[in-house]
């Protein structure tokens, strides 16, 4: 499980690091970046927030554009930011930016020639969090966070693993994606045609029926060009309705899907699962 530092940044007290590491999982070479907040430099062992990027996004993301690291730095936080997909010379591609590298959407492939590299889900749940918590001085304490196709991804994740993360909150997610462009399109390649194997990666269809209840917060820009066709969160909130499921949800007037709009609110985000990590 060895790891191999990229770069290093201090940040409001704390470290920003980037490292690289041969993923079994996914049959290549990955990098993730990960922030160590001042807390970790008496000994204490801190939770960790996972956060998930969207389409065409790597770990720089929310490292560089959103201000994360403050409140983190704050509250005692470790963020953990992988990749949103494989990559590689020898990794499936597609010449669109929806589909291949940079569009894992945090998925298991079962299709052929995608099944070979993108096992997302699996590199998530189990194989970064592995690594993580035998390299760094964090607890297995866990939280998940992410954008768009991230969102997708984190309320997923958080939903299907209740015992392994106390909350999950998401920026404009795309929240019924068998409905969506984007998730017809990614989930028929990667999937196969039975839209009975998609279910299990959409995130409405989740809270539909969910029995153990994992604290939710989603916040969506109301100016957001992909609200409408690709995100469709009304779908997310009658299901939470229809199941009683905790879902916290803002509707931001003026807010579009980019980064101004994560900066604004990812403090809001922090909080809330510094207020779970701590139960």
């Amino acid at each position: 499980m060895s790891i191999e530092n990229i770069s290093v940044n201090k940040s409001f007290g704390g470290w920003h690091k980037q490292y690289s590491h041969h993923s079994k999982s996914l049959n290549c070479s990955m990098q993730f970046a990960i922030y160590l907040p001042p807390q970790m430099g008496s000994g204490t062992k801190v939770p960790v927030l996972y956060w998930l990027s969207g389409l065409t996004c790597t770990d720089e993301n929310v490292m560089q554009k959103s201000g994360i690291q403050r409140i983190a730095a704050e509250l005692g936080i470790a963020i953990v930011a992988p990749d949103t997909s494989p990559r590689g010379e020898d990794v499936a591609d597609d010449a669109a930016y929806d589909l291949g590298q940079g569009a894992g959407f945090y998925v298991n492939a079962t299709e052929m020639p995608w099944s070979k590299h993108y096992q997302m889900y699996d590199y998530v749940v189990n194989e970064l969090p592995e690594l993580i918590e035998a390299s760094f001085p964090v607890s297995d304490k866990r939280a998940i966070s992410g954008h768009s196709m991230g969102g997708l991804g984190a309320l997923n994740i958080g939903m299907l693993n209740p015992e392994r993360y106390s909350s999950i909150s998401a920026f404009s997610p795309i929240s019924n994606p068998v409905n969506s462009p984007w998730g017809q399109k990614a989930f028929t390649a990667y999937l196969g045609e039975d839209k009975a194997n998609w279910l299990n990666y959409d995130p409405s269809e989740l809270m539909k029926r969910a029995t153990e209840l994992v604290p939710a917060k989603v916040d969506q820009g109301e100016s957001d060009n992909f609200l409408v066709e690709q995100l469709k969160p009304e779908a997310l909130l009658a299901a939470a309705e229809s199941n009683d499921y905790p879902l916290m949800y803002q509707l931001h007037e003026g807010y579009d899907h980019s980064y101004y709009f994560i900066a604004s609110f990812i403090e809001e985000h922090l909080r809330f699962h510094a207020k779970h990590l701590s139960q």
